[in-house]
């Protein structure tokens, strides 16, 4: 497939045309200027928390319990932060049942969905219809995770993608470098093609059921964290991004992760292109995710 003159895959070059690939990442210049107004205090930040293979039944019950505890004593308001939990798919409906009794709204997201639509004999499958069917309104697609232990290409992603927002689901949409890919300098075109990938599927009213999860690869579980000069030079690029490919994207949220924590969240928070966070290993801490959640309410 052709290519422009930036890397980006011919599909996507005309929705990314106007782009200039020429953000000093330590500098919040005039170039960002537009995602300050952009973002912000427009756009409820999100947090989630990302449990992955975690934990046992009995843990997870206890960290819950935990978190709702905390919630009731010093509540925060929905609107000014929506949170949400991906357990994984055996505990779905379980800690969809735990939540309905928090004293807000806390969504259950689902960890996958199926490449395959509708019902029929393909087993250990789980269909964006049948979480649907289950009242699992929000799912985790292209988390690097996916991408790289079980080799889902962005034809397995978009056929993910296409199926989950034609059965109405909300889609948290992972993107992100490699070490070696940041390195080279290619970051950013490497994330921005993971967008365009995408974009051939999703229909121009469905950008509105997007949040987009930045998570550099070389952060994740490693104890690592991208400074937050340089999470916010990424975030504004996919900003600026995501406003040629659809008018949604000015108020589209951007979500951090990558080792998020209680000791960094704060910081991030001041960020204006960053929206929230998807948390991992803090999230199976009740305090953790509650002071996660809590900064970005407070922040934004």
């Amino acid at each position: 497939m052709l290519k422009n003159k930036f890397g980006i895959k011919k599909p996507c070059e005309n929705y990314l045309k106007k782009i200039e690939f020429r953000v000093e990442c330590a500098r919040f210049n005039e170039l960002f200027l537009i995602g300050y107004c952009m973002s912000g205090s427009a756009i409820t930040p999100w947090v989630v928390g990302n449990w992955k293979m975690n934990p046992m039944h009995a843990d997870a019950k206890e960290l819950l319990s935990g978190f709702k505890k905390l919630l009731q004593n010093n509540e925060i308001k929905e609107e000014n932060c929506h949170i949400g939990i991906a357990p994984s798919m055996l505990a779905l409906t379980h800690v969809q049942a735990e939540l309905a009794s928090s004293v807000r709204p806390i969504y259950t997201v689902a960890q996958n969905v199926s490449r395959i639509a509708g019902l029929g004999a393909y087993t250990g499958e789980v269909s964006a219809e049948l979480l649907k069917d289950h009242h699992i309104d929000f799912v985790l697609i292209g988390h690097s995770e996916r991408r790289e232990i079980f080799n889902e290409t962005p034809q397995i992603l978009n056929e993910k993608v296409k199926n989950a927002l034609t059965a109405g689901l909300t889609i948290i949409y992972c993107v992100g470098e490699s070490l070696e890919q940041r390195e080279n300098g290619q970051a950013e075109q490497v994330v921005l093609q993971q967008i365009c990938d995408i974009a051939a599927v999703v229909q121009a009213e469905q950008w509105q059921k997007i949040v987009i999860a930045y998570e550099p690869i070389w952060a994740i579980g490693t104890g690592k964290t991208a400074s937050p000069e340089d999470a916010q030079a990424m975030h504004a690029k996919i900003r600026e991004g995501l406003t040629q490919i659809t008018p949604f994207g000015a108020s589209m949220a951007i979500l951090y992760g990558g080792s998020v924590k209680a000791e960094n969240a704060v910081e991030l928070a001041t960020c204006p292109d960053i929206n929230g966070a998807l948390v991992g290993g803090a999230s199976l801490n009740a305090a953790s995710f509650y002071e996660i959640a809590q900064a970005f309410a407070n922040t934004k």
